[in-house]
């Protein structure tokens, strides 16, 4: 039996309906170095998504792997509830200098550090004696994990209809994605007008919608929702697990955002970060606060303190993994490198904008993402497919094709990503699904 075949008996893949593997059994990937993935067969495959969005500087950085194997031989790991560790303190201090937020609670994944801001924001209301204030506010189009209480912040139907059951859904209010700019303030306002005694926080992504289709919006919106959430008491969580460390183009995406009065970029009251944080190495988030935040649970009873662990929580090897990757943004200028490269892959792409099936496109920062003309409700698993046999990884989002790839891609790796690509559409287009085709849409 094929590793492939015992990966479908063994192994439950994530947001994947299990069939379809019958048919199309996952590729056995057994080496990756840089960009590239190497399977069973030696095939290589640009990894052109890294890996949902984690490896930032590809795979096995041999600063990366030098870092965890040399704390791997001094700390492995120790709870962190009564005891602490270097590591950790030095993150924590490095995270707090460049966000100036200093307070780190540690998680272990993007959906645990969205758990971890919901339930901080509304204990600190509580705390401060406004435990009325415990529902939130979330944006059309909105993607923050898939644990329950992600969920109810996530606007992605089919998993509000799969788990409805189980989630205290939050309101939600019109995206600056997909309208207006003055329309969407204005909703905000009049929302927060009528609801804010209830409110906790709002949450949002910054800048770009990933699940949503990459879909983007202007600055402007977050310096709206800074004031609106001054006014009316509301705590503003940016959720840049996706979008943090240079993917918009500056290390994180709510720093486009400049208020016009004081000239400096607005803060948020809470940032969620993971997939980046550790360059793909480790798992890891963690949730940056407010001196206000931190201060609202220090007490001597236990009950106002900040009820929440696991195991691995601040794990030392993780922790040392996202040093590292810090270090290579302080070592070189990684976002002047980006810009260089993002220019060169636009320019390379001009085939791709240029296709008779592609409608839009739009790029900011280290993300691409082009809209296919079709209708064909398994063009993303097809063409998932198609492009995989034409060497590359790309997971397209409903009708949206998108690129998040390692910013290490060398002119040679940004031309084969664009030809393979334009190949794949083509294929994809030309070779039309029988009627009563299976659908199979890969979540992002």
């Amino acid at each position: 039996m094929s590793l492939a075949e015992r990966s479908r008996q063994a192994v439950w893949h994530p947001c994947t309906q299990m069939k379809v593997h019958e048919t199309f059994p996952p590729r056995a990937i057994v080496a990756a170095k840089g960009p590239w993935l190497i399977d069973q067969r030696g095939d290589r495959i640009l990894d052109a998504v890294s890996s949902w969005w984690v490896n930032l500087f590809g795979h096995s950085h041999p600063a990366l792997v030098a870092a965890v194997t040399d704390q791997l031989n001094t700390l492995d790991h120790i709870m962190l509830a009564g005891l602490t560790h270097p590591p950790v303190v030095e993150l924590s201090e490095r995270l707090g200098q460049l966000t100036g937020l200093g307070h780190a609670f540690y998680g272990s994944d993007g959906a645990s550090a969205t758990e971890i801001a919901l339930k901080m924001s509304a204990h600190s209301w509580r705390n401060r004696g406004k435990a009325e204030k415990n529902e939130f506010v979330v944006l059309q189009g909105g993607y923050h994990g898939e644990t329950v209480g992600a969920l109810s912040v996530t606007d992605i139907p089919l998993f509000r209809q799969a788990y409805a059951p189980l989630l205290r859904l939050s309101a939600m209010l019109p995206s600056p994605a997909f309208n207006a700019l003055n329309e969407s303030i204005d909703a905000l306002e009049r929302y927060l007008a009528e609801h804010h005694e209830r409110t906790a926080a709002l949450i949002l992504e910054p800048l770009v919608q990933g699940a949503a289709g990459m879909a983007m919006y202007s600055p402007e919106y977050l310096v709206a929702v800074r004031r609106l959430c001054d006014q009316y008491q509301v705590h503003w969580i940016a959720d840049e697990i996706a979008v943090g460390f240079g993917r918009t183009g500056s290390l994180f995406a709510h720093q486009q955002a400049v208020d016009p009065a004081s000239g400096q970029h607005v803060r948020p009251d809470f940032i969620c970060l993971s997939k980046g944080l550790t360059g793909g190495m480790l798992p890891l988030s963690v949730v940056l606060t407010t001196d206000a935040v931190y201060e609202s649970f220090w007490d001597d009873r236990v009950a106002q303190g900040f009820l929440h662990s696991h195991s691995y929580t601040g794990n030392p090897l993780a922790c040392r993994a996202a040093l590292a990757v810090l270090d290579l943004f302080a070592q070189r200028d990684v976002l002047a490198d980006n810009r260089v490269a993002a220019a060169r892959l636009s320019a390379l792409a001009d085939p791709l904008n240029r296709h008779p099936a592609i409608r839009s496109h739009r790029q900011l920062g280290m993300i691409w993402a082009w809209e296919v003309d079709t209708s064909d409700p398994t063009f993303a698993a097809r063409y998932h497919r198609a492009a995989m046999e034409e060497g590359v990884l790309l997971r397209p989002i409903g009708h949206t094709l998108y690129f998040m790839p390692p910013y290490v891609l060398t002119e040679a790796d940004q031309a084969h990503l664009v030809q393979a690509s334009v190949r794949a559409l083509d294929r994809v287009l030309a070779d039309q699904p029988a009627s009563g085709a299976q659908t199979w849409v890969p979540v992002p």
